[in-house]
């Protein structure tokens, strides 16, 4: 049976994407579904600890978006940005290039450190360096597409997680951004264990679905790590009935594609829409996305079709502040 694609979209009015974030991290508003209520609440985010309980498990994403965007000069005098994607070898990075005019074998330069690339296809670019450090050092956070101003300094930090650690992502794990070291030693002291998993997150996080059967989508490819520690703590959570609560859809995707591949780490496409049967998570933190996407479908298929379009609706009417420098939802 298909699933379609229109069934779960939404219109959203113009002016609802958060161009830049609050002041404070925690001070974003916090919807809250209680899934077996059949509820939504309006709370704040500084609220969310009050909805943990001692022995709960928190899994957060803790890579780090890399400073991906370069802007060069070719020889002809023309400007060109190279957004970085992957690294493909020592040297050479899958990329996306803007504007699109260029010729294969045409060098392009960086001002700063001497750093060099060549143009390989409309796709690859190869450095004169495999020094990462001096390639990035040269970057820009890349903000989202639906992000229509410049980048500014302050994203150096507002676009990275408190708990930032593995360099990786093109993306950040918005729904983390929430978090201060404050609230999460709050819940510490409550009892409530905080675990890690790494995703890196890829450029298709922001790609539409484009089939009206859902399962007909292809998911990008991303690279996840859950380690030994946080494989224990879960599992001892497990024994004494704590809930695992995933900070994100990437912590989730991470999470399941471990329950349902049966390993720790690895490449994924593990694509979750509805119909998927959750296996790792019973609470989910997450952002307000745009409808057609991936991740849209993934909370979709946790919160199911009513729940999801009543919240988003609520969420329209009293003006939330939408995706990655916006609020956030809480589903227990």
């Amino acid at each position: 049976m298909s699933i379609r694609l229109s069934d779960y979209d939404y219109d959203l009015p113009k002016g609802y994407i958060a161009q830049y974030p609050k002041e404070e991290r925690d001070s974003s508003r916090l919807l809250v579904v209680d899934r077996a209520k059949n509820s939504i609440t309006h709370k704040r985010f500084k609220d969310i600890v009050g909805y943990f309980e001692k022995g709960d498990t928190l899994v957060l994403n803790n890579t780090r978006v890399l400073a991906a965007r370069l802007f060069g000069v070719k020889k002809t005098g023309g400007k060109l940005e190279i957004f970085l994607l992957k690294r493909k070898d020592k040297n050479s990075f899958e990329c996306l290039l803007r504007p699109a005019r260029f010729k294969i074998g045409e060098e392009v330069s960086f001002a700063g450190n001497g750093l060099r690339a060549t143009l390989r296809s409309a796709n690859e670019v190869e450095f004169n360096t495999d020094d990462l450090n001096k390639i990035y050092h040269l970057g820009f956070i890349p903000l989202p597409p639906y992000i229509k101003r410049p980048v500014e300094d302050a994203d150096k930090i507002r676009y990275q997680t408190v708990y930032a650690r593995e360099d990786g992502s093109v993306a950040s794990p918005t729904a983390g951004l929430h978090f201060t070291q404050h609230s999460l030693d709050e819940l510490k002291s409550k009892g409530v264990n905080i675990a890690y998993v790494t995703v890196h997150i890829g450029y298709a996080t922001f790609k539409p679905i484009k089939s009206e059967n859902i399962q007909e989508h292809k998911m990008g490819i991303e690279y996840f790590h859950i380690p030994p520690q946080t494989e224990e703590i879960i599992r001892q959570a497990r024994l004494k009935k704590g809930r695992i609560i995933a900070v994100g859809t990437s912590s989730t995707r991470a999470l399941e594609a471990a329950a349902q591949e049966k390993r720790s780490s690895g490449e994924t496409g593990i694509f979750i829409y509805p119909g998927f049967k959750f296996q790792a998570i019973d609470c989910l933190v997450t952002n307000f996305h745009l409808a057609r996407t991936t991740p849209f479908m993934l909370v979709a298929s946790f919160i199911g079709k009513d729940l999801i379009k009543e919240a988003y609706r609520q969420a329209i009417e009293k003006g939330y502040r939408f995706l990655s420098f916006g609020d956030s939802m809480l589903i227990i």
